[in-house]
């Protein structure tokens, strides 16, 4: 690890660690508490912001509960594929998994509509804002597993060796897509998905599998795309949704005493603060990325913008008939969730 990213991951937990110390709050140990050992399993590098915030989170709920819920990480796909986490935590593979819904695409539909492109300004505000919009859906949706939580990481572009402004410049290409929605885009403008998850995405590019990736900025460096894209759409484009899904069996073993802690790690406002050092990551990227010889910004002008946001509404038309297929109002939804965002400063 350079000293670079060791000061990255550091500034991470050290921050998440001072929002979560002011959060916690011990409960009282009484005698039926039995120790419980919780695995929770991720699929991103330990340089990854996200791993030092899931050790404070895990460390924040053992103090909570007197030391007896523990936390043990499994970091990199250890415990499984990245696709498959959610069926590992509903099976018990792991009693706590980290989820992209986006990877297996229309599985989550309802979900699936917060990646709409141009709705986020921020990944901060906005994972609380997804986390409130969704408790509402989730037991609907998700109801193999117990949802923790619900986040977003910062509004991610296209990195590529193409110059991408405008939806025209994807026609012909192949483009490893962020989630399901990113995925119609692609295809609504003509380019070809290569669906791998994030960490084979940089051998795609590197093997010619694949001209352009969707990703946030911070996150470029992190999995190492640096070194196979020159240049990047200058566009808040879109986001990914999270979920830190709990095996049910797990929570259900926990004394009401440890649910009542756990439950205190598992809201809109935890949502946040676990998603804040990663949001600050991504955001500085940017500049980072841009500072880079042989790298350039590809500023989309204003009939660009309005060419993606013509493409956009015909998924936001898209999702209404698929949230429609599992008895929900998809414009209804949409509203809350835009509610949401402008309730939080999120929106953009």
């Amino acid at each position: 690890m350079t000293s670079k990213r060791h000061s990255y991951v550091c500034a991470a937990a050290l921050g998440l660690g001072v929002a979560l110390g002011l959060a916690a709050v011990a409960q009282p140990a009484i005698a039926q508490d039995k120790p419980v050992n919780l695995r929770l399993g991720h699929w991103l590098p330990p340089s990854h912001p996200l791993h030092p915030a899931f050790t404070e989170w895990g460390a924040s709920l053992e103090k909570a509960t007197n030391g007896t819920v523990k936390t043990q990480i499994f970091p990199a796909q250890q415990l499984g594929q990245a696709k498959d986490h959610y069926d590992m935590a509903r099976d018990g593979i792991a009693d706590i998994t980290y989820v992209n819904p986006g990877y297996t695409p229309g599985r989550f539909p309802v979900i699936a509509g917060s990646e709409i492109p141009f709705l986020f300004s921020n990944g901060k505000s906005g994972s609380a804002a997804i986390d409130a919009w969704y408790r509402k859906y989730a037991e609907k949706e998700m109801s193999d597993v117990k949802v923790c939580m619900t986040f977003v990481h910062d509004p991610g572009t296209f990195h590529s060796k193409i110059r991408i402004a405008k939806p025209d410049d994807l026609k012909g290409h192949k483009i490893r897509p962020g989630n399901a929605s990113v995925a119609r885009l692609v295809t609504l403008a003509g380019g070809t998905n290569v669906q791998v998850t994030a960490p084979e995405a940089r051998d795609a590019l590197e093997r010619g599998l694949a001209d352009a990736i969707s990703f946030p900025w911070g996150s470029v460096f992190i999995f190492g795309f640096e070194k196979a894209v020159k240049y990047h759409m200058d566009a808040p484009l879109y986001i990914s949704n999270f979920v830190l899904a709990v095996n049910k069996a797990a929570y259900g073993k926990l004394s009401a005493n440890q649910k009542k802690a756990f439950d205190a790690h598992c809201t809109s406002e935890m949502s946040e603060k676990v998603n804040t050092a990663w949001s600050d990551a991504e955001s500085s990227g940017k500049a980072k990325m841009l500072a880079l010889p042989g790298h350039e910004g590809v500023k989309p002008s204003d009939s660009d913008i309005a060419a993606w946001r013509k493409l956009s509404d015909e998924m936001t038309k898209a999702w209404y008939e698929d949230a429609k297929k599992v008895g929900v109002n998809g414009e209804q939804a949409l509203n809350e969730l835009k509610a949401e965002l402008k309730k939080r400063n999120a929106a953009f």
